[in-house]
């Protein structure tokens, strides 16, 4: 039996998918697609996906599709200029693939997707300019997205949402003269990223905290002349960190 009439009785053979399918017989003869494989028609998306990958030409066909996963499959595929009309999609998914390929001047339309996914993609591809229009968002992690891709002069506002770990990563980038700003942060967490950072000013500061950790991130920042008084500092790891640092002055 040859190839091609091993692969139309295969065809034949599975569950009917073949039949009235209008790639058959031509695209499983010319090995553009393979029952159980590659195949359109099927209700699994690796076999979705292995057909559109070998026939991208097809994609803007199956953008209407019932089937959410064929739309969703089909948008990766399709022509860019094709996808448009899908960033309303009732389904999830296939909005998250539009968000990640939309020319990036056509996202700011999706930045109040009601999903978390789409708008984490529209924060991580904005241009910088538009990023304010995602800096109240109600999801945390789309406004720490925002905050790590925030040009420095408008971070500030930042400093000021009510969720750790966005200001964790605004602390991570302030500019020095700027971390006053979180020097009072109610999250030991927060304070001690602004130790490391601190002007020395600041550090000498930050040198009565309360909390050990943040105490020893500002001891490499502190003026020389701060440090004596911790020598008695309750914590080992603290009072080794300023002879450390006081020898290393003195060999100066």
């Amino acid at each position: 039996m040859s190839r091609d009439e091993t692969a139309l009785k295969a065809g034949v053979g599975r569950l009917g998918l073949c039949s009235g399918c209008a790639y058959f017989p031509d695209y499983v003869t010319g090995e553009r697609c393979t029952p159980g494989d590659a195949c359109i028609r099927a209700h699994s998306g690796r076999q979705i996906d292995r057909f559109l990958r070998r026939n991208r030409d097809e994609a803007m066909h199956y953008l209407a599709d019932i089937f959410w996963e064929r739309r969703a499959i089909a948008a990766r595929y399709a022509a860019v200029d094709a996808i448009f009309a899908l960033k309303s999609d009732p389904d999830e998914v296939v909005r998250r693939v539009v968000a990640s390929r939309l020319p990036v001047d056509r996202l700011v339309a999706m930045s109040g997707d009601p999903d978390r996914e789409v708008r984490l993609s529209v924060a991580a591809r904005l241009p910088e300019a538009q990023l304010d229009c995602l800096a109240d968002d109600p999801d945390y992690l789309v406004r720490a997205t925002v905050a790590r891709r925030l040009p420095h002069g408008r971070l500030a506002r930042m400093a000021r949402d009510p969720e750790r770990e966005v200001r964790k990563v605004v602390a991570g980038r302030l500019p020095p003269f700027a971390l006053h700003l979180l020097a009072r942060d109610p999250e030991p967490e927060v304070r001690a990223i602004v130790a490391g950072r601190a002007l020395p000013g600041l550090a000498a500061a930050l040198l009565n905290d309360p909390e050990w950790w943040v105490r020893l991130a500002a001891v490499d920042n502190a003026p020389p002349d701060f440090l004596p008084a911790l020598l008695e500092d309750p914590e080992p790891e603290v009072r080794d960190a300023v002879r450390t640092r006081l020898t290393g002055e003195d060999a100066q």
